[in-house]
């Protein structure tokens, strides 16, 4: 059982966060501010905000608890992952703020595909609007699913009661504070989170022996678990290698870089944002892993874990730490929760809410009726999601990789062409949008080869864009000026180094 002072510490920070949201929604004034935020975050809040909504409760949950299954092997999904990070905030973070401001201020992404292919029937804006309702939906669904565990091994509640709990914390804050409320939240549980995994491997390692002793264990219970190649067949290792791929197509990511003040930001902000997710990583890494031999010199307390393993950390925290430390350290897995949670909620409000409501129902909705109808779309949202995660043997990786694969191959190659290639055509686009959905779908549905789902995805809508885009006539003059523009002003920011 949870003692009191781990709870009370838990239930404050859960306060605090609420707080939060309601500063932010007395700085919600227009529609604009309610979905990004007004364009006004600054590096640090967007780097820390694009960290926390990435990494969500696969950080501190399935990602040590895979470490803890197959060995270092599993580490393989970081390093990719790291990688990948590096080149969204490297190629495409920049242009894509500096493309989205010119596209009539776009302030979503199906409105950025819209205006960058001049798409008159709005067709390209509703295939990009139902692919992200699609996809983050089984995501928001996987956030629930893993703040329900947390609140059922917490509290020692039911799971149908704690899918309530956990979902009513996050949907409360966003649903009255907006983007500004989630932004400003996930800067602080990002920096909770980085403290979690900084903190922790360092007392496992210690009550394990030390580190000599906690290598020589792992070494004796789990012979492949300190090897990188591990027991992984062929599918493993294109799994953990495309990983990466991933970033690209990612609206909850992507959608921290449009709202950033200035392209100029953009750099000191990814140096924080990597930063902190490589020291996060390895942290996540580290704690699976040491659990392994703490685990195996205490079996008596391994029951939970070997049930679950997605609770390694969750068991680590409550079994060494004193109740008051450890209620901070299980509000890091929450924030981690809360994070990601939030972000796909909002954007998916803003999805409904700018994207059809605005662009095919009500043209002339005011400012209040757009935030009203935002916040009404948060509870419909929350409310499917719920419904897809109250079943409690989900497999939390499973739901996040299947949802990863998707956004990936649906919008990972068109951001790409779109921002680089000034031939690709509005029928490219969508050719690529299908293609990819379609694949994961598909493929995810019969499983062929053993293949991550992603992998034929994202090539197959690569090859649909270009097929496509060279076989029709090119874009208009004035698509290709607007491409020139968007070029003319980055070579100008590098040139000035502001913007």
């Amino acid at each position: 059982m949870t003692s009191i002072p781990t709870a009370i510490t838990f239930l404050l920070y859960i306060f605090l966060m609420i707080f939060i949201g309601w500063l932010g929604c007395r700085a919600t004034a227009t529609f604009s501010d309610y979905i990004l935020g007004g364009r006004r975050l600054g590096s640090l809040v967007t780097a820390m905000a694009a960290g926390a909504s990435d990494m969500s409760g696969w950080l501190l949950m399935a990602f040590p608890g895979a470490i803890y299954l197959a060995g270092l092997s599993a580490a393989w999904i970081g390093l990719t992952g790291t990688m990948g990070a590096w080149l969204n905030w490297r190629i495409v973070a920049p242009r894509l703020r500096a493309y989205t401001e010119q596209c009539s201020n776009a302030l979503t992404l199906p409105e950025y595909f819209c205006n960058r292919f001049n798409d008159q029937s709005q067709a390209l804006r509703l295939i990009a609007a139902v692919i992200i309702l699609i996809f983050f939906t089984l995501y928001c669904a996987s956030g629930m699913v893993a703040a329900a565990r947390l609140f059922e091994n917490l509290f020692q509640i039911p799971y149908s009661t704690a899918i309530w709990a956990g979902a009513l914390v996050t949907i409360f804050y966003v649903l009255i504070g907006g983007f500004l409320a989630v932004s400003w939240t996930d800067t602080v549980q990002a920096a909770l989170m980085l403290a979690a995994l900084v903190v922790t491997p360092i007392f496992i390692i210690f009550f394990s022996g030390g580190y000599t002793h906690s290598i020589q264990i792992i070494r004796a219970t789990h012979a492949t678990a300190t090897s990188l190649s591990g027991e992984m067949q062929i599918a493993d290792i294109a799994f953990y290698l495309t990983w990466g791929l991933g970033y690209f197509g990612q609206p909850h990511i992507l959608t921290r870089f449009m709202a950033a003040e200035s392209i100029y930001s953009i750099q000191k902000a990814r140096r924080i944002s990597l930063t902190w997710m490589v020291i996060c990583l390895s942290g996540a890494v580290s704690v699976g892993f040491f659990s392994i031999a703490f685990f195996s010199i205490h079996p008596e307390l391994s029951a939970t874990v070997n049930a679950n393993s997605e609770l390694v950390f969750i068991e680590v925290a409550k079994i060494l730490f004193n109740p008051w430390v450890a209620g901070i350290l299980l509000s890091a897995i929450l924030a981690a929760i809360m994070s990601t949670l939030s972000c796909q909620l909002i954007l998916c409000s803003s999805t409904l809410t700018e994207d059809i409501f605005r662009t095919f129902i009500r043209r002339q909705a005011t400012q209040t009726q757009l935030i009203l109808y935002g916040r009404l779309m948060v509870l419909l949202v929350a409310g499917i999601a719920m419904c897809l995660a109250r079943n409690p043997d989900s497999t939390l990786f499973n739901m996040v990789s299947y949802a990863w694969a998707g956004f990936g191959a649906a919008f990972g190659p068109v951001v790409i062409l779109s921002l680089y290639w000034k031939r690709m055509t509005r029928n490219g686009a969508m050719a690529g949008m299908l293609t990819g959905a379609l694949t994961v779908l598909i493929w995810k549905q019969f499983a062929w080869f053993g293949v991550f789902e992603m992998i034929p995805g994202f090539l197959l809508a690569t090859t649909a864009i270009i097929l496509v885009s060279l076989t029709g006539s090119p874009p208009t003059k004035s698509v290709q000026s607007q491409f020139d523009d968007v070029e003319r002003d980055l070579r100008d920011t590098r040139r000035t180094g502001k913007r």
